[in-house]
């Protein structure tokens, strides 16, 4: 096994998780930093719980059910 095989295990596992079609959620603006360090579980405004891993980048797709919730607390 070459130390380039074990380089890809990471980048496998991660594909492998069902998150092909990853979408972004929204989440309580005070609990991303504490989950991100901690590790904790937020609760997305879909009721998705999850632990905030990564940072969404302009134009990242947005969860549709919470897309449509927030519009409607907008309102």
């Amino acid at each position: 096994m070459s130390s380039s095989d074990i380089l890809e295990r990471p980048d496998v596992r991660d594909a492998d998780t069902g998150n092909a079609n990853e979408v972004f959620h929204y989440v309580k603006k005070n609990k991303i930093a504490e989950s991100a360090v901690m590790g904790t579980m937020v609760e997305a405004l879909c009721g998705e719980v999850f632990p905030v891993t990564k940072s969404p980048k302009p134009g990242s797709p947005v969860c549709p059910a919470c897309k449509e919730i927030y519009e409607q607390l907008k309102k």
